[in-house]
């Protein structure tokens, strides 16, 4: 029988998208998807976390996009990339879970121009499949970690089996 992984097998890296000091005693580590219901639900209890926690956490988000379920979660982690390009990964990450129920080409062209970017550069860089590559090494990161599903989580290393609660992620976080 083969068992689980439930080790982060990619460290966190400068290459990663992460919030907070690299140096804070608790790193989160967030496989998702900007399409996935059960990220969207995640998205506000991450950020009362982080609220909460200040420095002494860091937010790590890897692309995890499941487009056999969900088809606008590839184009929304590119969207995001592309932002990342401009400097806006985060403001656009909080732009798509607030607008997760619209993630189709043209809105997010509209979230690009919301958000003060260089739409042509946006979407060059969109349709161009620059940031595929990138978007697939997250996804192979998370495979060789035993991602299967949104979101999954690892917490200063250790894969995150409870509930997605915030009593729950609070309790195991009060812990570490």
């Amino acid at each position: 029988m083969v068992r689980p992984v439930s080790i982060l097998t990619t460290p966190v890296t400068p290459h990663d998208h992460r919030w907070g000091p690299s140096t804070a005693r608790l790193t989160l580590v967030q496989y998702g998807g900007y399409q996935c219901p059960s990220c969207g639900s995640a998205y506000p209890l991450l950020m009362n976390l982080l609220e909460h926690l200040g420095d002494q956490m860091c937010f790590v988000f890897r692309h995890f996009p499941r487009s056999d379920v969900y088809p606008h979660a590839q184009h929304a982690a590119e969207a995001a990339e592309a932002a990342a390009s401009q400097g806006k990964f985060w403001p656009m990450h909080h732009h798509l879970y607030a607008h997760q129920h619209a993630l189709g080409s043209g809105y997010l062209v509209e979230y690009a121009v919301a958000l003060g970017l260089d739409v042509r550069q946006f979407l060059r860089e969109v349709t161009g499949d620059r940031f595929v590559s990138r978007i697939q090494a997250d996804i192979a990161s998370g495979r060789a970690s035993g991602v299967v599903d949104t979101p999954t989580f690892f917490i200063n290393g250790h894969r995150y089996h409870g509930n997605h609660t915030q009593n729950a992620i609070w309790d195991t976080l009060s812990t570490l």
